[in-house]
């Protein structure tokens, strides 16, 4: 077996599941801020936890909600999804070195239960030699399990949160986005990302609709990792 080679073990997926609960509390608490808000908008606990199995990202869940209605069309909540969601393809692209030869079930069940905290401790976990690619799906697991139960209890008790931004909890989204940031910093160096990331956020917030400055503050914070990198 060579220096890079990937395995996949219950040990692995152990490690993951438990090196992740750290962040399980977070999730549950942004589960739960979900699940309060779709209920406001009218959806049934059903549809909120088919949403969250289904779509299983906060930020796409939150943004699709704002065209949430009972009348709601769907091709427009798919398009946001979608949009909110373009930077799974940046994610899949980062972490294939996880995946390189493991069989399809393994590796399409890790890209599944892939979040975005999940993503960066395994980014970071790679960084330092491991190689047991069942973190990836352990820890995965970890964070999808208190995004269902959040969803569940936030719907349940929505009726006792008459304003979710009363009690800042409409800003968990940029709070969960900072803590993963923080996971991933590795010093002044990555000022360069943050700072091409956030220019073109601008810029795209400023010229066009909807959230497409999500999709590219990555795409520019990837290129100018990738230059940097290569340099």
């Amino acid at each position: 077996m060579t220096k890079d080679a990937v395995s996949f073990t219950v040990a692995g997926v152990r490690r993951g599941f438990f090196a992740a609960q750290v962040l399980a509390p977070g999730v549950t608490l942004y589960a739960m801020v979900f699940g309060v808000l779709a209920s406001e908008r009218g959806m049934s606990w059903l549809q909120a936890l088919l949403m969250s199995a289904a779509v299983y990202s906060g930020s796409a869940q939150l943004a699709a909600l704002q065209g949430w209605t009972a009348t709601a069309a769907v091709t427009p909540v798919i398009v946001t999804i979608l949009v909110m969601n373009a930077r799974y393809v940046l994610y899949g692209a980062a972490i294939q070195p996880w995946l390189v030869g493991l069989p399809r079930h393994q590796s399409w069940g890790s890209l599944f239960f892939l979040g975005d905290g999940s993503w960066a401790m395994a980014m970071r976990e790679y960084d330092t030699g491991y190689r047991d690619a069942g973190y990836v799906f352990g820890s995965g697991v970890a964070m999808f399990v208190p995004w269902i139960g959040g969803t569940l209890v936030g719907h349940l008790l929505a009726g006792n949160v008459p304003n979710p931004a009363a009690f800042g909890l409409d800003f968990m989204l940029v709070a969960f986005a900072a803590a993963i940031g923080m996971v991933l910093w590795r010093g002044k160096s990555d000022l360069w990302l943050v700072a091409a990331a956030g220019l073109v956020a601008l810029v795209l917030h400023r010229l066009l609709p909807g959230a497409w400055y999500i999709v590219g503050a990555g795409v520019a914070g990837g290129l100018m990792g990738a230059w940097r990198h290569g340099r």
